[in-house]
């Protein structure tokens, strides 16, 4: 079987699309379609349904997808064990970070590229939950979510640091006069949000639902500035971390609360699979990292 063809299809079921696919492998969609159709006729039966512009998986493409999973993992990291012969003389690392969480992450990374300069290290960007879902699947060796990470995942962690969520508006917010806010004050009141991908949205819509609290979510975005820009203009509260905000200029008439709440802090970790192999560039990163600033 043609790992290619299998890497083709196993990303385009991801992207739900041909065209994101050959957006994300950097080729053109004809050389996605060709691929996957290729892997259809070895395979004899069809793997996809193609609805308009999204596709769908067959009975049999469900199996191929799963399966090929973890061929794709094991080539993975057969790379990586070749590579590791060097001893980090040569290699690559891949990590997964959120976007609000990369501003921690320069000093870092300095670090890392100055002890191990023949170690090729990308910073690949996503919301926490998937970067989650790509550790468990393999795709990434470590990675940075907000924790504490889906328990069912299985998940080792290494906490980072730990920082006060705040809730963002004006002085005609609900909760403008009150100087310790708690989720209360969210109860029946307009709120924006990050996008459900970011574990910290997890984090707070599991923390409002223990708590009894049914905001009016008006907006959902993976982009903080839009959701300052929404609160700022007295659209709904946004909720997020102290270390983005302390960061910005804003101005005078924003108003800003830490939200009193002891179980609902912005904890921000290192993760990754205990039971599987993590290779010595990764280890180095963990161990970099640990060291903080």
């Amino acid at each position: 079987m043609d790992l290619k063809a299998l890497r083709y299809f196993v990303e385009t079921v991801r992207q739900s699309s041909f065209t994101q696919a050959a957006s994300e492998l950097c080729v053109t969609q004809s050389t996605v379609s060709k691929m996957v159709r290729q892997l259809e006729d070895e395979i004899g039966q069809p793997l996809l349904i193609r609805e308009g512009r999204s596709v769908r998986m067959t009975d049999a493409g469900r199996l191929v997808y799963e399966r090929g999973l973890d061929a794709l993992a094991v080539v993975q990291r057969l790379k990586r064990d070749v590579a590791d012969l060097s001893d980090l003389a040569r290699g690559s690392l891949t990590v997964g970070i959120p976007p609000m969480v990369n501003l921690f992450f320069p000093p870092f990374i300095q670090r890392f590229k100055s002890r191990y300069p023949h170690i090729d290290l990308t910073i690949e960007e996503a919301g926490g939950q998937v970067i989650e879902q790509r550790v468990c699947a393999g795709d990434l060796e470590v990675g940075v979510t907000v924790l504490p990470a889906m328990p069912d995942r299985m998940l080792a962690s290494s906490e980072l640091g730990r920082f006060p969520i705040c809730l963002v508006g004006t002085a005609r917010s609900p909760w403008a006069r009150l100087k310790r806010p708690t989720l209360a004050a969210l109860h029946g009141q307009t709120v924006v949000m990050l996008s459900e991908d970011y574990s910290l949205t997890r984090l707070l819509r599991q923390a409002m639902a223990d708590a009894g609290v049914v905001p009016q979510v008006v907006a959902q975005s993976g982009q903080w500035d839009f959701l300052l820009s929404m609160a700022m203009a007295g659209m709904g509260t946004a909720l997020l971390p102290q270390p983005l905000l302390d960061r910005l200029r804003l101005p005078e008439d924003v108003l800003i609360r830490p939200l009193h709440a002891p179980d609902v802090i912005w904890r921000v970790g290192q993760i990754w699979m205990p039971d599987r192999y993590l290779s010595h560039a990764a280890r180095a990163w963990l161990a970099v990292c640990a060291e903080r600033q």
